[in-house]
Order: structure tokens, then sequence, then C-alpha cells
């Protein structure tokens, strides 16, 4: 037991007195490192177990150039339109008529209201291109939706041209067989249970150690006093055990 010269510890006049200086968290870090690691084998182990129960996902990607009937527009003025055109095509990519129209091409059993939820169609910045995804568990399906979706859309845009200097939608790069899923991502998802591991781990961490009031050095006592140690006195277990060995 250590015994102050005071009898009552000082306690801060204000919370702002209390600061936890960095010895004291890395001492916290060091008596519940096993803690620690106990948490971050768990939540990895979790998310491991996680991904493996979750069904690979496979992504297919086209691109769609918007133009004009009569070939790209070299005008500054005229290209800016198209680009603005673009942000517009690309929300009429991902609509019913075009779902529907790629389904009855290739006589699938997925209804229209599938091939949207699984579709998305997003406009590359400062360009005329259009980037269309879709997603699906079997990877030769997803490219071969794809490509029945640029199809689609670029068929349909051509059967309400006007006139030559219409706008055109013309599929400039076709999908491709996955070279693997994107869905789950093993690295990832144990980078993200490493973090939140070690994260909860030192906060568990931390929060034990507040909650422990017990003294464990003449420097602790010193810290929360404020004033010297002048003596510190053994437990009994020590002391009992010191004259059995004595007398052995």
């Amino acid at each position: 037991m250590i015994v102050p010269d005071w009898k009552t510890p000082r306690r801060p006049e204000r919370e702002e007195e209390l600061v936890l200086p960095v010895n004291y968290l890395l001492r916290a870090v060091r008596r519940k490192l096993w803690l620690i690691l106990l948490v971050v084998i768990l939540c990895v182990g979790l998310t491991a177990i996680y991904t493996t129960w979750q069904t690979p996902l496979y992504t297919a990607y086209i691109k769609i150039l918007v133009g004009q009937e009569r070939g790209i527009v070299a005008d500054p003025a005229q290209t800016m339109n198209l680009q603005s055109l673009t942000a517009t095509m690309s929300e009429a990519v991902a609509t019913r008529p075009v779902a529907e129209g790629a389904v009855k091409r290739l006589g699938l059993r997925q209804s229209p209201e599938y091939v949207l939820a699984n579709m998305s169609a997003e406009p590359l910045e400062d360009t005329q291109f259009i980037e269309v995804s879709y997603t699906d568990t079997d990877p030769e399906r997803a490219q071969r939706i794809a490509n029945a979706i640029g199809d689609e859309f670029s068929k349909r845009v051509a059967e309400l041209s006007a006139n030559a200097t219409s706008v055109s939608v013309t599929v400039w790069e076709r999908a491709t067989f996955p070279e693997g899923p994107t869905s789950p991502n093993p690295v990832r998802s144990g980078l993200l249970g490493l973090m939140l591991g070690g994260t909860l781990g030192t906060g568990l961490a931390f929060l034990l150690e507040f909650r422990d009031n017990s003294w464990r050095s003449p420097e602790e006592v010193e810290q929360v006093s404020g004033v010297p140690t002048l003596a510190a006195i053994p437990s009994s277990d020590r002391v009992w055990g010191s004259k059995v060995k004595e007398k052995s």
C-alpha cells in the first residue's frame, strides 16, 4: 500500500485541468494490449466469415459516345452543348424502355425492374462519353446484358432522330468478360475489420483504464494527489510471503 503525506487526494477544480498525459495513454495500451489484440482478431474473423458467405457479384462496363449523325463536331460551342446533353442522355439510359428492350433482345427471365436495379449510367466529366455498368451474379450474363443495353439505347436514339444533324449515340467500347468479382473484396473487408477492431479495442482499453481507480506506483499517487510520497507499505501478501521464505 502506498501512503502519500496528504490524506485526501487533490481533485481538479475544473474539468479543463483533467488532462491525460501521453505516458498514461501509452501505459493503458501496454497493459491492455492483449484485449486490443483479442478485439482485432475477433473483428477480422467476423469480417472474413461475412465475406465468405456473400455471393460474388460481377460488373461489366460499356462506354457510349454522344455525337452527331455526321461525325463528332469540332466547333467548341457545339462540343460544349453535346457535353451538357451527355448528362441528360445518361439519365435516359437507365429507363424502363431501354431495360424492356434489353430483356426482349436476350429473352431474359428477369423483369425490367430487376435490370434497372442492377444498372447504372454515369457521364464522364468534360467528355461526351457515358459509362454504363451492369452487375450480376453470373459474369457472362452481366456482359451480355451490358452490351444489350448499349445496343438498345443506340437503336432508340436513332429512331428518334429527325434529320441528318440530330444527335447520335454509338457504343464506343463494348463490355468484356469480367476478370473477377467486384464484390466481395476480401482485402478491403480485411482492412476495414482491422481498423474497426483496432479502434474498438483501443477505446475499450482506455475506458477500462479510466474506470480503474487503483494506484500501481508512487508516481501515480503523486500525479493524483499533487504531493510527494513519503512512504510505501508493501501488501500483506508480500510481507507474509517473505516471512515464509525466511522460515523455510
